[in-house]
């Protein structure tokens, strides 16, 4: 991956360009060795061998960040991983984010995002605790929710333990994980408790229905595909409706995104996703939240993950830190 740009392009093949856009030659030749090496879709193997494959290429791609201090902890009844930075940033009371880990609500754990969870701790300083929720199919809809939104309970409970400031707390994830940082905002900013001060959310699930143009244009192809999303859909709806606010943020009620955090939401061009992503911020804005939506042309969904392979990632993450250290202070 450290090749020249202009060897990555002859490895990588023919250019893939859609709508002006061109597949990242870096990203193409990972697609490409993807497919040389026979790499199983996990979607095409029983779920526990899926979840394994899941764990494998998260550590393949996941990179090394070195951070103050780590250590596992329940929090609601969940296990829990709490990133404190390095250096005078470690200072008790700080600020800290609350991280579900994406997956499809069937794959992921905190090892699988370990990593990016060191890196926006030790960018932002800021303290990180990532929450592993039960997953679909043995726990569907509404298990995930529930348990994280419990863990973000007993974060502002249980502040002073982590050393953390209650003002200070912010929601986050990616993909399935984005989509339980939305609806957990949602129901923060609802509730009697200190207000959320900021939610991330990197390529986030916010619509059941999978009819929008990019779940069309990125069907196939690009790592996550259409079927694969309505095969995660299925594990954790089943029959339920998946347009329900719960599960589809986007179908809220206006009067339901009112008053909610700032938000950063992060897309991939190249993503099946990204259309509802991109909604949803409209959607908050026209909510009067406020909120920057950044595009990052050429690459796919799961970048963030791969800051050392992809520099859209490195890049995604350094937004991400930057915002989280203005908003919460």
């Amino acid at each position: 991956m450290g090749l020249p740009e202009r060897v990555q392009r002859v490895l990588a093949g023919r250019r893939v360009v859609r709508d002006g856009q061109t597949l990242a030659p870096d990203v193409q030749m990972m697609l490409r060795m993807q497919r040389l090496a026979r790499e199983p879709g996990p979607e095409t193997l029983p779920v526990d061998e899926g979840r394994r494959t899941v764990l494998r290429q998260s550590a393949m791609v996941g990179g090394a960040q070195p951070v103050g201090a780590v250590r596992d902890l329940p929090a609601g009844g969940r296990p829990a991983r709490l990133y404190v930075p390095s250096g005078d940033r470690a200072q008790s009371p700080g600020p800290l984010l609350v991280f579900f880990h994406g997956g499809g609500w069937v794959y992921g754990d905190l090892d699988s995002h370990d990593a990016p969870c060191r890196f926006l701790a030790e960018r932002a300083g800021v303290r990180v605790l990532s929450v592993d929720y039960r997953l679909a199919p043995e726990h569907p809809f509404p298990a995930a929710y529930d348990d994280c939104l419990a863990a973000y309970r007993w974060v502002v409970d249980h502040a002073s333990e982590l050393g953390a400031d209650p003002g200070r707390l912010a929601v986050g994830g990616d993909s399935a994980g984005g989509n339980l940082a939305a609806v957990v905002a949602r129901e923060a900013a609802a509730g009697s408790g200190p207000p959320l001060r900021f939610q991330l959310l990197v390529y986030p699930v916010c619509d059941g229905t999978l009819t929008r143009p990019s779940t069309v244009d990125n069907a196939d192809g690009y790592f996550l595909t259409t079927p694969m999303m309505g095969w995660f859909w299925g594990h954790y709806m089943g029959d339920g409706d998946w347009t329900d606010p719960m599960a589809s943020p986007i179908h809220a009620a206006d009067g339901q995104l009112a008053g909610l955090p700032p938000a950063l939401v992060i897309t991939a061009e190249f993503d099946p996703l990204r259309d509802e992503g991109e909604a949803y911020a409209e959607r908050l804005r026209a909510a009067g939240v406020e909120v920057t939506a950044t595009r990052y042309d050429g690459v796919i969904h799961g970048f963030f993950s791969m800051g050392d392979f992809v520099p859209e990632g490195k890049a995604a993450v350094d937004e991400a830190a930057e915002a989280l250290r203005r908003t919460l202070g």
